[in-house]
């Protein structure tokens, strides 16, 4: 046994007396922890590898062929049954092990897209890797990676123990605005999950449950008539005037829309030449507020904008939604769960090499935190309202649903941020991730073996949701856009 699972398993004697209080864990429970966590770290090798595998491969949205057959093939070693190109989208997967009999069905939603642009070495100075454009700036290839470590642990356990109960992996395309898990929840593909866990790269440790931002994303692409910029211009009708119109009216509006709401926008087509009127253009738009009424009205008003710009420019535009998700509905029942095994498992230990790493890095950050806050455990709360938007939003509202963030990161990164696939591929991103997996499979195996702590979080969901409540999706659209990170060229 590694000396890691030992100090884990000395926290565990005192940390799980105060589980046992909060879910009734039966006799034997200690057994199971110190079982499952015995699991995760004979894997912790592989799950290193897998999650480098993953980093090394930067795949866009709806575009992880690799990375998806390749957390497929570590569960189907593992025992799963795959179920894979769900929910029309190629890259998705659902990998179940278990039989349900009398216990629940625990889901672990497994991320896995980049980012564009963010190429990056696993460096603390900044250091594109050439010929590469995508980069893991969320950290998703160890949200993958940590997901399939929890899971096999998991299975391991209910082999053993012969409990019944289900573990499931969603593998969950394109979170970074292509909503892939919105089509899953649309398909029904949680209909009978009990519960769904999930976590993120971050550069803390936390199992605090809140809010994150509603969102809805999409494309005005504006059409207009090119002609010669010199000898012409009069036949012309620029499509790069109408999204630029657009712009300037977003902006202004920004005065006009209740507190809290974010508008993005790039020009992801501005035309090919100078000396060209543009006859295609096209600008790429968030919206987000944690209400998902604002965001409806607010992406109406651009729409309405958009309109006004193709007028005033003699063009055409239509709009191309691409992605809308829910805020997050937290759940302290299981949040409580899931603080007590970060609890048990703690924070990220840096040896000296980690420290030089971190030290360096930070020297290019605006915000300096002492380095020993990936050792600290974050306070825990229900109530924590988040500023980014996620698509495990959509889940929460159909799922009773628990999170957590690991300290991946050097303390003082953001997310999307070159530092962040820096630190996703270096040691420091592999041992943050390693705690995500220990907590996500014991929180797993301490809700299979409590039936009454689900009924708790079912409860807390059906009044927290309401009793009015119906879900509309946000994304309107009936397939997803499977080429949504490809530049329009026309």
């Amino acid at each position: 046994m590694s000396g890691s699972t030992d100090v884990v398993l000395r926290r565990a004697r005192v940390a799980l007396a105060v589980l046992a209080c909060i879910v009734g864990l039966p006799a034997g429970a200690a057994d199971a922890s110190h079982d499952v966590l015995a699991a995760v770290d004979a894997y912790a090798t592989r799950q290193a590898d897998v999650g480098q595998q993953l980093w090394a491969q930067p795949e866009l949205g709806y575009l992880e062929t690799r990375s998806s057959a390749l957390l497929q093939d570590e569960l189907r070693k593992a025992g799963f049954r795959i179920e894979a190109g769900v929910a029309g989208m190629p890259t998705a997967f659902v990998a179940r092990y278990g039989k349900r009999g009398n216990g629940p069905v625990i889901a672990l939603l497994a991320e896995m897209d980049a980012l564009p642009g963010m190429s990056q070495a696993a460096l603390p100075t900044r250091s594109p890797i050439a010929g590469q454009d995508a980069g893991q700036a969320c950290g998703h290839n160890l949200f993958g990676a940590a997901v399939v470590g929890a899971a096999q642990a998991v299975a391991q356990w209910l082999a053993a123990s012969g409990h019944d109960g289900e573990v499931r992996v969603y593998g969950t395309p394109a979170e970074e605005g292509g909503s892939g898990k919105v089509y899953m929840t649309r398909a029904g593909l949680f209909n009978d999950v009990d519960v769904a866990l999930h976590w993120h790269p971050a550069a803390t440790n936390s199992a605090a449950q809140g809010t994150s931002l509603a969102n809805i994303s999409g494309k005005f692409r504006f059409k207009g008539i090119a002609a010669h910029a010199a000898l012409a211009p009069d036949r012309g009708r620029s499509a790069l005037d109408g999204v630029e119109a657009l712009n300037h009216m977003a902006n202004m509006m920004r005065e006009h829309v209740p507190d809290g709401t974010r508008i993005h926008y790039v020009i992801s087509n501005g035309g090919a030449a100078p000396n060209v009127v543009p006859d295609a253009a096209e600008a790429y738009y968030y919206v987000r507020h944690v209400d998902p009424a604002v965001v409806r009205d607010v992406i109406d008003r651009l729409q309405l904008a958009a309109r006004g710009a193709a007028m005033g420019t003699g063009t055409e535009v239509v709009f191309e939604p691409t992605g809308g998700v829910y805020s997050l509905l937290p759940n302290d029942a299981l949040g409580r769960v899931m603080q007590a095994s970060l609890q048990q498992v703690g924070g990220v230990i840096y040896d000296a090499a980690d420290t030089a790493f971190a030290t360096q890095l930070q020297q290019t950050l605006q915000q300096r935190p002492a380095l020993a806050a990936a050792a600290t455990l974050e306070p825990y709360r229900d109530d924590q309202a988040g500023g980014a938007s996620t698509d495990v939003g959509d889940v929460s509202w159909n799922v009773p649903t628990v999170g957590l963030s690991t300290a991946t990161w050097v303390p003082g990164t953001q997310a999307h941020s070159w530092q962040a696939v820096a630190a996703s591929g270096a040691p420091i991103g592999t041992k943050g991730a390693l705690t995500a997996a220990k907590v996500l499979a014991l929180t797993t195996v301490a809700l299979l073996q409590s039936p009454q702590t689900v009924t708790a979080a079912k409860n807390e969901f059906a009044q927290r949701r309401g009793a009015q409540f119906r879900y509309v999706p946000l994304l309107d659209r009936t397939a997803p856009p499977l080429d949504y990170r490809v530049r329009a060229k026309d």
